[in-house]
């Protein structure tokens, strides 16, 4: 007897006979000693015979019996993948292991994410299973941060030292062309033992990943890039010995023509392409650390009427707690007592602090700006608004789908099928065209195996992109790997945030209403005047409008600030209110002369504030955030260009209307909710649109991560940058066409590269065959389908972006 005991988390018991009910099912399955169901702690623990049943029955039974097993999720970084077909296997793998009921492998951001129940497997053996393909898991948290930048790192380290050695070999290609042979080329670097010694290190050191990789594939029958780049260098390398030898056993007269060069050009210049790669997938985002980083690390709690400071993790709901003007809120809650504005831009986008009274709710890493606020805490730890952004962005990063790449997908089949025709021509050379000459016949195959080498293949794609992205980051547009720089292309719809990203983010003054027989500018030098000792971003865009216009501003005393309301001081000794229609109604100040005017400003999305000198209305003035100068025009090229244009913002529908109106934009989705962006993205891709979804807030995280391309202002939040699949420096909605034609001009020049290297090969593939090509001919067509795909995508380089009205051309 194979004894072994489970544990099982049992979900929808609601009393002790279910917790009987379920207990006595798994008694009676065979193999079973005992089973107990705890109702506490909702875990079944079973002793059972391994070998006469398993796992998997226990969880049939409970299903049977109409309860549910509680499913673990574990997050995996994944090492060793290089390129889409690693992933497809490894998932694959997963997915068949017992237990395990969903597994995702995401090559881009290197992640594996398995659901699974813990009575039937465990991490430890999800490592193990995925360590005999030949790849390593290694829990997310355990992982270093550092990682991808080492990686890229070792790999740029990897290629010098490829490069070095592989210059001198390089030189002696010269040799092989008449019309370069005013070329010096020193002796020694023709002498095989100096080629073998050079080509060696390059071979074996160089080439180990590649023959790595290629062991691993074959095992697990099936074929990708690295099959090809072994098989290609391995055939050239040890010809080359081969050859050597022969010269070494002729009495090393002359030089032979050898073809170490060949083996170690391909392999630096796939090396190199595998830095480049390496560079796109570096950038290891730090959108999760920096939002958790907007969480207060202790709170003020108040017990037995005592301020007592305790870490944020040990607050729970129900507590009391105290914030101070300049800290953050520490939970989500609501006011008990006090009032204040906080600034909620970080969690809603909202650029104006909104203010507090009791019974207002709060949420937690907001900023509180001025009063003291009393506050019961109501959700804590994970049930959070900022947790649950954090959970929407990191299961929106984890869910993104694989980009298989035309150059993998061809592998499968152009490996054996390339061998193949190697083998097949061998075999006719040698039994039929020159019978029993071995010579005759390793020529022709060996120059198929180098001319069919992936060399053009491997660079195709990531020299575009490096080129593309590189002369986007000119422009200002920063793509955080190729599979954007291609996503792009495809977008159908483009989705505005409104704040910060149609408009400019900041409040400015944009009306000044005097009532009758009040000066424009004296009115606002005593509004300037009176707000100027406040911190509120109203009266800092009100003072800022004064000095704009050279206004001298008065000494003012006695200021206060009525939160909710607006402020009241002395100027010149005579009492200013400026605010709210209330805060005159409780000064006993007539506004009826004013509210029409006050309407319409506030039908144009515009923050209004009536002033108050002595007893006597005084006029109004008007702040607003203000569209972007470009905007319009942006919006215009965007219609252009034949893509669709919606503003999602969480103001109101007023304001967005009247902005929307302003740059032309038909379609708006207002008041929605941070954690609901998401949902609006998904909704828009459900109807079978390719969004692209452009912000500047920390509340745009979770959007810019689900949408098919998110887009980020540079000027905005760190984690909407980081969140983001390209960053507009510039922040201009302009950036949006530039960053969409960049895309299908770099898709375009992949394609032409695509081409040519499959044309090579098909081309060049029956001349080979036909003897008609010496080895060195092959690694010289090699040699110049390289460059013809570097030289084709640094093309690149010289883009410029259309201006408005030639966007379509």
């Amino acid at each position: 007897m194979s004894e072994k005991k489970a544990a099982i988390s049992i979900t929808g018991m609601t009393c002790a006979a279910c917790a009987t009910r379920i207990e006595k099912g798994l008694n009676k399955i065979e193999g079973v000693s005992q089973a107990t169901v705890n109702l506490a702690n909702e875990k079944a623990t079973i002793t059972y015979d391994s070998n006469k049943t398993e796992p998997s029955a226990f969880t049939e039974k409970i299903d049977k019996l109409g309860y549910g097993v509680r499913l673990e999720k574990a997050v995996f970084n994944v090492k060793g993948m290089t390129c889409a077909a690693c992933a497809t296997r490894i998932e694959k793998r997963l997915q068949k292991m017992p237990g395990v009921k969903e597994a995702n492998v995401n090559l881009a951001i290197e992640r594996a994410t398995v659901v699974y129940n813990e009575a039937e497997t465990n991490e430890q053996e999800m490592i193990r299973v995925v360590d005999k393909l030949g790849y390593q898991l290694e829990r997310e948290a355990a992982s270093s941060g550092n990682t991808k930048e080492e990686e890229s790192q070792k790999r740029f380290g990897l290629f010098l030292f490829s490069a070095i050695l592989s210059l001198p070999l390089l030189w002696t290609m010269v040799t092989h062309f008449e019309f370069t042979s005013f070329l010096y080329v020193p002796d020694m670097f023709m002498n095989p033992w100096v080629q073998l010694a050079l080509a060696t290190p390059v071979q074996l050191i160089v080439g180990a990943p590649f023959y790595k990789g290629a062991y691993k594939a074959l095992a697990n029958k099936s074929a990708n890039m690295d099959v090809l780049v072994a098989l290609g260098t391995s055939v050239a390398y040890v010809y080359s010995i081969f050859l050597g030898w022969e010269w070494y056993q002729n009495g090393q007269v002359g030089m032979p023509e050898l073809y170490f060069e060949a083996a170690a050009v391909i392999l630096t210049l796939i090396v190199l392409g595998k830095w480049f790669e390496a560079r796109a997938k570096g950038r290891t985002s730090k959108a999760i650390s920096t939002l958790l980083g907007l969480q207060a690390k202790t709170a003020r709690v108040i017990r037995n009427g005592n301020e007592v400071e305790l870490p944020i993790e040990e607050v729970k709901a129900g507590y009391e707690l105290i914030i101070r003007p300049g800290e953050k809120i520490p939970v989500d809650g609501y006011v008990k007592s006090g009032t204040s504005s906080v600034d909620e831009s970080m969690i809603t986008g909202e650029a104006l602090p909104v203010s507090k009274k009791a019974d207002d709710s709060l949420i937690g890493a907001t900023l509180n700006k001025q009063g003291s606020l009393r506050m019961i805490a109501t959700k804590v730890g994970k049930d959070t608004a900022l947790a649950q952004i954090v959970k929407v962005v990191e299961e929106a990063q984890g869910s993104k789908a694989d980009i298989q790449r035309i150059a993998d997908r061809v592998s499968g089949v152009f490996v054996p099928v390339v061998v193949l025709l190697a083998a097949a021509t061998f075999l006719i050379w040698y039994t039929l065209i020159d019978p029993g000459n071995i010579r005759a016949a390793i020529v022709p195959f060996i120059t198929i195996l180098v001319i069919a080498c992936p060399c053009a293949l491997g660079l195709a794609t990531p020299t575009s992109i490096m080129a593309g992205s590189g002369r986007a980051a000119e422009l200002g547009l920063l793509f955080r790997g190729g599979e954007h720089l291609e996503n792009t292309r495809s977008i159908t719809t483009v989705v505005l945030d409104k704040t910060g990203t149609v408009t400019k983010g900041t409040p400015q003054l944009t009306d000044i209403v005097p009532a009758e027989g009040i000066d424009e500018n004296e009115l606002l030098a005593i509004v300037a005047s009176a707000e100027f000792e406040s911190e509120h971003p109203l009266a800092n865009a009100i003072v800022q409008g004064a000095a704009d216009r050279a206004i001298s501003l008065r000494e003012a005393e006695a200021f206060e600030a009525l939160t909710g309301y607006g402020i009241r001081a002395k100027v010149d000794g005579v009492v200013i209110h400026i605010g709210t229609r209330k805060l005159m109604e409780q000064a006993t100040i007539e506004y009826a002369i004013l509210e029409e005017r006050m309407e319409e400003l506030e039908q144009q999305g515009k923050t209004a504030m009536l002033v108050s000198i002595g007893t006597d209305i005084a006029g109004l003035v008007a702040v607003a955030d203000t569209v972007k100068e470009t905007s319009k025009e942006a919006v215009e090229r965007l219609h252009e260009l034949g893509l669709e244009v919606i503003m999602l913002t969480g103001d109101n529908e007023r304001t967005a209307k009247a902005i929307a109106a302003e740059v032309g934009i038909n379609h708006v989705i207002a008041g929605v909710l941070p954690e609901e962006k998401s949902n609006e993205v998904k909704r828009l891709q459900e109807d079978g649109k390719r969004v692209a979804m452009v912000g500047d807030g920390i509340n745009d995280a979770p959007a810019l991560a689900v949408a098919d391309v998110g887009m980020a202002m540079g000027t905005g939040a760190d984690v909407a940058i980081e969140t983001a699949d390209v960053t507009l420096m510039r922040g201009d909605v302009n950036s949006v066409a530039d960053a969409f034609l960049m895309s299908k001009k770099t898709m375009r020049n992949i394609k032409q590269n695509l081409f040519f290297a499959f044309f090579y090969n098909s081309a060049a593939i029956p001349i080979a065959a036909a003897g008609l090509l010496a080895p060195w001919v092959a690694g010289a067509a090699m040699a110049f389908s390289s460059v013809s795909v570097v030289a084709n995508a640094l093309r690149l380089q010289r883009i410029r972006m259309p201006q408005r009205g030639a966007a379509s051309q």
